[in-house]
């Protein structure tokens, strides 16, 4: 016997019964996102390497350990691109769009890094994300977080998830701070562990992002980057604040949030919750205003986040009433006999024609009025439409309700379309 091909590891199948959840989230961030006038745009999933390098940092954990590199036909190192925001910038700049002052982006798609697989990482995901270029001001920091406060409030689960917040000041505070807190670390290297000591020498600010329990008193003892802000980061952090308290949006200010990737600035963010494990960040995001001219752009400012659609789904319920039913058929044809499978198919594409919205499943492949009732039940229908030969003849059709207890009827054909009106 010929052995199966298996996925690979880390890159799941997603199922016709959890896609219709997939789609309801999706409904959801296209009604959003337009609300506060943001475009979609479309990007390729493979990128040139040096693009990752240049934006997110060679000395990062994703762009050292985790990213699907590979040489092409001519030899070019391509990757499957880790994220989103480099290739979505790449875009911009090449295709001249930063050319207008403003610009307000989203894009989702899948997304590719060589993780350790687990509940909620994969090494194939999915993300959402938003972009905004050419605003300087807090106030569009303010509206990207109001925007994924309504995406959680509209997906119903706003009371599951908790803002952080922190300012990561400029490059050169950044790098004042960098220096101080590698000589804090330097004096306290027996409490670091090993992938500590060695972050210690390429991205020492990932060392408060540890989740080593052993380290938690030698990191809530380090300097923290508030004490470098200068008076322009203090001023626009404090703005910000000022705006997520006058929209009503509770935060927590977490000094140890300094996010994995080299070119986020001031204001960075994350929606955290304790209902998904060791995987509690479901959006992330910030200003990176120092990366349009590091990708060879006119300096400017930019700011965006990304949420992991797998972490979203799992937050949401699986009996959700607005999801229960999505995606299911309305109504199931049995066609029984020559004559009922000849004319079911023409009845069918006339019920089409008529009501647009309408999900109506007719069966295929024979089988005897049992066998077919049986399908129809199974394929979640609301209704079974019943076409036998003396119905085709007489222009008539059966209706038995399958979820409710109701009688069933039987309607002349040209009934039908108001009846199932009411289904839709």
């Amino acid at each position: 016997m010929t052995d199966k091909i298996q996925a690979i590891r880390g890159m799941h199948d997603i199922l016709p019964e959890h896609t219709s959840k997939w789609q309801y989230v999706e409904s959801v961030f296209r009604r959003v996102l337009p609300a506060y006038g943001y475009q979609e745009i479309r990007l390729p999933i493979v990128e040139k390497t040096e693009l990752f390098k240049r934006s997110i940092g060679e000395v990062t954990d994703i762009v050292e350990k985790e990213m699907y590199t590979f040489l092409d036909r001519n030899g070019d190192s391509l990757t499957l691109r880790p994220e989103g925001t480099a290739g979505c910038l790449r875009a911009c700049l090449e295709q001249g769009l930063l050319h207008y002052p403003t610009h307000r982006l989203w894009y989702q798609g899948p997304m590719f890094r060589h993780e350790r697989p687990q509940k909620g990482r994969y090494r194939q995901f999915h993300q959402l994300g938003v972009e905004a270029y050419g605003m300087e001001g807090p106030d569009i920091d303010a509206e990207i977080i109001l925007l994924t406060r309504r995406l959680w409030k509209d997906l119903g689960i706003d009371h599951t998830l908790e803002l952080q917040i922190n300012s990561l000041g400029t490059t050169e505070e950044r790098l004042v701070y960098r220096e101080h807190l590698v000589a804090y670390f330097h004096q306290h290297l027996d409490s670091l562990d090993e992938d500590s000591r060695r972050r210690l020498e390429t991205n020492p600010l990932r060392i408060l992002d540890t989740k080593n329990p052993d380290m938690t008193e030698v990191v809530a003892q380090a300097p923290t980057l508030a004490e470098f802000l200068g008076p322009e980061s203090r001023e626009h952090f404090e703005g910000l604040l000022r705006q997520l308290d006058d929209g009503g949006v509770p935060y927590t200010i977490n000094p140890r949030l300094v996010r994995g990737l080299d070119y986020y600035s001031r204001t960075v963010f994350e929606w955290v919750t304790t209902r998904l494990g060791a995987q509690g960040t479901v959006c992330a995001g910030g200003r990176y205003d120092g990366l349009i001219a590091q990708l060879g752009g006119k300096a400017s400012h930019a700011i965006g986040f990304a949420l992991g659609m797998e972490r979203l789904i799992d937050l949401i319920e699986d009996d959700d009433h607005r999801i229960a039913d999505l995606g299911l058929p309305h109504a199931f044809l049995i066609r029984v006999g020559e004559e009922a499978e000849r004319e079911g198919l023409k009845l069918a594409e006339r019920l089409r024609d008529a009501l647009p919205g309408l999900r109506l499943q007719v069966n295929c492949g024979g089988g005897n009025f049992k066998a077919q009732f049986k399908r129809a039940d199974r394929s979640g229908a609301r209704v079974a439409l019943i076409l036998g030969g003396d119905e085709a003849r007489d222009q008539l059709i059966g209706v038995k309700p399958l979820r409710e207890d109701a009688v069933q009827l039987t309607l002349r054909q040209s009934e039908l379309i108001a009846h199932l009106t009411n289904l839709i």
